[in-house]
C-alpha cells in the first residue's frame, strides 16, 4: 500500500511547469469582452471611412 506522507516528502515540482506558470500568468491576454470592444470599434471606424469615400 502507498504511504502518502512518504510520497509527499519525495515530491519535487517540475521546473518546467513553474516556468510555464510564470509565463502564462504574466501575459496580458485579451478576454472576450476586449475582443468584442475592439471589433465594434473597428467596425465603427470602417463605416466612417466608407461614408467619407462616397
Amino acid at each position: 500500500m502507498l504511504n502518502f506522507e512518504e510520497e509527499l516528502k519525495k515530491f519535487k515540482p517540475s521546473l518546467e511547469i513553474e516556468d510555464a506558470e510564470d509565463i502564462i500568468y504574466n501575459q496580458d491576454l485579451d478576454d472576450m469582452s476586449d475582443v468584442l470592444v475592439r471589433l465594434l470599434k473597428d467596425a465603427g471606424q470602417g463605416t466612417d471611412n466608407q461614408r467619407r469615400t462616397k
